[in-house]
């Protein structure tokens, strides 16, 4: 048989037939300039006028340029008549291309059918007018099968037929060089016996379909040939070979080598895919898993994402390049293998990288760097960390890339990609391709930075904010948890606060500013202390909650339009507890009701009435009041704890009855059982806050309390009453103070109030005295001058006190003195001598 590049016999002989062309141009192996007159052309204007006028046209109708030229077109027509209906559909349709056979008027009068070709330059533009001119001597038809053999034989396109058994019948040259393998060695062999491969199969039913149904199809496919070093792309026609009664007799394969076409497709979908799934979160080190997951195994067989130390410290990274040895921790592996066995630093571990190395070399040079492990530098490396020597040669690495992180001007890390499965080293574009992936990378690792520092900035304000360690007041035993939302929803602006009153209450407070973020956390600081200040002048809830809201006012009016965070707005709950009378006043606004959990193991949600939240102003609140059992357990919490996921407000109240149906034990341990019921991940929507409380009680041996009549001669009588308590109390040392104090209270009272008059003492860690009458004016304290006969009861009261004030009661007013017992005397409650 002949080679695919061999001319067929007899050929040399049609070759010389072509004596038209090849004695004009010399040597057929040696081609001169094609012969310009075997083409007739000509251009004609828009208005029909003829332009120009080559020797092939006058070869072809045998007018001279002269006598052509300037003319209108229309006269070479043999039917010039129908030159107006062509120009009027021309205008009207505006083609850019028209073909078609139109008979023209030779100059010897004959008519002449042209084959014609027109192409116009614009829409207003000229027409070039070409034809096929005559020539002298046509080649034999031998000649036109000897160009098809030659098409066919030595097409760059690899091409191969198949019968309609599957069996190969024909390849040409290109296609015996793709599979390796002569065509003598591989005819009669079906592609799967060829090929050997699962593609192959898949191919061969591909072929079967067109062979059954007579319809081409065209496939992609990705695989590596016997005679290819390397896996190539192939995008395959197969087209059925039919006969003149149209049966399909054989199939035509033609392949194409799309191999760059699929590489940058592939790498637009890695792009695409890491576009989509790095930055998925706002946690720096899942963001460095996000990178190395997606770079292998599609880039590369190993990866290894290493941040600079510095990366989680509050100071600003350097903005210029590093100089090494460079400290990185390790943020993510991914590798082919499972569990990564090629790294030697595990993830969460620091290291130093010397100078000589790849990681510190592109950080110092800021720009990817592509090394292969036979480089001196890799060898230097491997001798100061002879691990890593050890594990390249161990997994047989070969191409190694190190790609920086940087991000805003400022290097936050290094990527590290290794092959050893794949056998092809890294290429530019493989370089190109990391970068622009790792680029991505680095602004969604440098966004969760900032936005970690400005959480841990608004924790950090939110927890100065809160309470450190909480009062212990006798009134009641507390516990609290403060829970923020999960690590990317920003400190929040709950809070929660316990506060001594006078007369042994104590107020307890929870509460939520709307929002997160620093300006939320600020809300809730500047809150607290405006309920501290409001606490202080025992104002009952409902009045203190007025008093709240239009704080709150007045701080979204400061705040203005102009602020991104919205307005500013909070729901409160506050409560007074009287551990003497057992009674509890509680007002809300826009805030969840308490829970009660009752000695008898029984829970209940309080009714308070809720009014509307902070902020929105001009509506009233209502507060309600009701008597605790001692010992029972007051659970005050915020919205985020009963926000659970896919959870009703009803199935949360539950949840709650269920964690606080025992209330004997530690209230610490009560606070964990209600944050694992409700939120059994640890993680919650909304921040939260829970205040849990337990009710104690100051009976008859604590209180001492008299009816004073409005004279004074009772001032003395009271005085004695209160010696006789105060002994039986076991407080001598305290009684020569005290007379004092219920003294000046007794007379002002009698001299300046209105009856009745209750004088009473209450002992629990520090000695109370309170006097209450009908009045509802508050006493001032003045300085005396030198002659002046009163005004000095207010003040001595005050030196003698650790603390003293009025409050208004719904009868009048109580002015007390509240006195620190001296270090020794016992206090009134149990555990606390």
């Amino acid at each position: 048989m002949d080679g695919p590049g061999a001319v067929p016999g007899g050929m040399a002989t049609m070759m010389r037939h072509d004596s038209g062309s090849a004695r004009k141009r010399g040597s057929f192996n040696e081609p001169d300039e094609p012969d310009e007159t075997d083409t007739a052309r000509a251009t004609v204007s828009d208005d029909g006028t003829l332009t120009s006028w080559n020797d092939g046209a006058r070869r072809l109708l045998g007018y001279p340029p002269p006598q052509v030229v300037g003319r209108p077109a229309a006269a070479l027509l043999a039917d010039p008549a129908r030159a107006a209906d062509a120009g009027a559909r021309r205008a009207r349709d505006r083609l850019t291309r028209w073909h078609g056979t139109v008979a023209l008027r030779h100059q010897d009068g004959h008519e002449m059918p042209v084959r014609l070709l027109a192409h116009r330059s614009g829409p207003e533009g000229d027409w070039l007018l070409v034809a096929a001119a005559p020539r002298a001597e046509l080649p034999p038809e031998s000649w036109n099968d000897a160009l098809m053999l030659w098409a066919y034989a030595q097409s760059p396109c690899p091409m191969a037929i198949y019968d309609a058994d599957l069996r190969l019948r024909k390849v040409n040259s290109q296609m015996a060089r793709v599979v390796g393998l002569p065509e003598a060695e591989i005819r009669d062999l079906r592609l799967s016996e060829i090929g050997g491969k699962l593609q192959s199969e898949q191919l061969e039913g591909v072929m079967r379909h067109v062979l059954t149904t007579g319809e081409p199809r065209e496939v992609e496919t990705c695989l590596r040939t016997g005679g290819e070093s390397k896996e190539h792309a192939w995008s395959a026609a197969f087209t059925p070979l039919k006969a003149k009664d149209g049966q399909v007799y054989a199939v035509c394969m033609a392949a194409h080598d799309i191999t760059e076409q699929y590489l940058a497709r592939q790498r637009l979908l890695l792009l695409s895919a890491a576009s989509e799934r790095i930055g998925s979160t706002l946690d720096i080190d899942h963001t460095a898993q996000e990178l190395a997951d997606v770079c292998v195994p599609r880039l590369a067989d190993y990866a290894s994402i290493d941040l600079l130390d510095r990366l989680a410290q509050d100071d600003e990274l350097p903005s210029g390049p590093l100089t090494g040895p460079v400290v990185l921790r390790r943020a993510a592996l991914q590798s082919l293998y499972e569990g990564c066995p090629e790294s030697v630093v595990p993830v969460g571990k620091v290291d130093t990288y010397p100078q000589v190395s790849p990681m510190a070399e592109c950080l110092v040079v800021e720009r990817p760097l592509i090394y292969a492990t036979t480089d001196p530098m890799i060898a230097k490396w491997g001798a100061l960390k002879p691990a890593r020597a050890r594990s390249i040669r161990r997994f047989g690495i070969h191409s190694v890339m190190a790609v920086p992180i940087r991000a805003r001007g400022t290097t936050l890390g290094v990527a590290v990609f290794a092959r050893h499965h794949t056998p092809e080293p890294f290429t530019q574009d493989d370089m190109v391709l990391a970068e622009e992936i790792t680029t991505r990378a680095a602004v969604c690792v440098d966004n969760a930075r900032r936005f970690t520092r400005e959480r841990d900035t608004a924790l950090a304000l939110q927890r100065s904010l809160l309470p450190r360690t909480l009062p212990q007041p006798p009134a009641v035993e507390v516990a609290s948890r403060y829970l923020p939302a999960g690590p990317f929803a920003g400190a929040g602006g709950d809070w929660f606060d316990v506060i001594p009153l006078s007369g042994a209450r104590v107020a307890l407070v929870v509460g939520d500013v709307v929002g997160h973020g620093i300006q939320a956390s600020a809300t809730m600081g500047r809150l607290r202390t405006a309920v501290r200040t409001l606490a202080d002048v025992d104002l009952p809830p409902d009045e203190l909650l007025t008093h709240l809201d239009d704080l709150v006012i007045h701080l979204a009016a400061e705040t203005g339009a102009e602020e991104s965070t919205g307005d500013v707005g909070a729901t409160c709950l506050y409560a007074v507890y009287d551990p003497v009378s057992h009674r509890c006043s509680l007002a809300a606004a826009g805030h969840p009701p308490p829970a009660l959990a009752r000695p008898d193991d029984t829970v209940e949600f309080l009714p308070v009435p809720t009014g509307p939240p902070l902020g929105v102003g001009g509506l009233p609140f209502e507060s309600m009041e009701t008597e605790l059992p001692e010992n029972a357990v007051l659970a005050l919490y915020t919205n985020g704890l009963m926000a659970g996921w896919n959870r009703g407000i009803d199935e949360s109240r539950l949840l709650l009855t269920h964690a606080l149906a025992h209330p004997g034990g530690s209230l610490d341990g009560a606070c964990d059982a209600v944050l694992r019921t409700l939120l059994p991940d640890g993680g919650a929507l909304d921040d939260v806050a829970l205040l849990l409380a337990r009710t104690r009680s100051l009976g008859e041996a604590h209180v001492a309390t008299w009816d004073v009549p409005a004279d004074p001669a009772w001032v003395a009588r009271s005085r004695r009453d209160v010696t006789e308590r105060l002994t039986e109390w076991g407080l001598d040392e305290a009684v020569f103070t005290t007379e004092l104090v219920v003294s000046e209270l007794v007379t002002n009272a009698i001299r300046h109030a209105v009856p009745p008059i209750r004088l009473r003492l209450i002992h629990d860690h520090s000695l109370i005295c309170e006097v209450t009458d009908s009045s509802s004016t508050a006493p001032h304290m003045r300085r005396a001058r030198t002659f002046d006969e009163g005004g000095r009861g207010l003040l001595l009261v005050a030196r003698l006190s650790q603390r003293w004030g009025s409050r208004q009661t719904v009868e009048g007013k109580t002015i007390w003195s509240e006195q620190t017992l001296p270090v020794g005397l016992p206090t009134g409650l149990p555990g606390l001598d």
